[in-house]
């Protein structure tokens, strides 16, 4: 990542306190503002994350891509911006059945 010692990184990862919502709105401006161009795409996918328990939110019964079955798992959406040179995450969501009214 360019510094000759890896303690700022290591801070960002285990202490530093931050909120994952401002640093996705930062992103979102910093693409509008330098990578942003005419025939840049959307994509929207969802990947499936297998799960042993119940423990965790969002983990239930579901069809998921990642094995091509219904698995007890949790399922994220994720939004990436693209184009002929770069491709950016622009946000993410853990989706949830019963936010969606199931």
């Amino acid at each position: 990542m360019g510094a000759s010692i890896p303690h700022g990184f290591q801070h960002l990862v285990r202490r530093a306190k931050w909120d994952a919502n401002l640093v996705r709105d930062d992103l979102r401006a910093y693409v509008l503002e330098h990578l942003a161009e005419p025939k840049g795409v959307l994509i929207l996918d969802d990947t499936g994350f297998i799960k042993g328990g119940q423990q965790s939110v969002g983990v239930q019964r579901q069809y998921t891509g990642t094995t091509g079955q219904i698995e007890n798992c949790q399922i994220g959406v994720f939004l990436v911006y693209a184009t002929r040179q770069s491709a950016t995450f622009i946000d993410r969501e853990l989706y949830s059945a019963q936010s969606m009214g199931e």
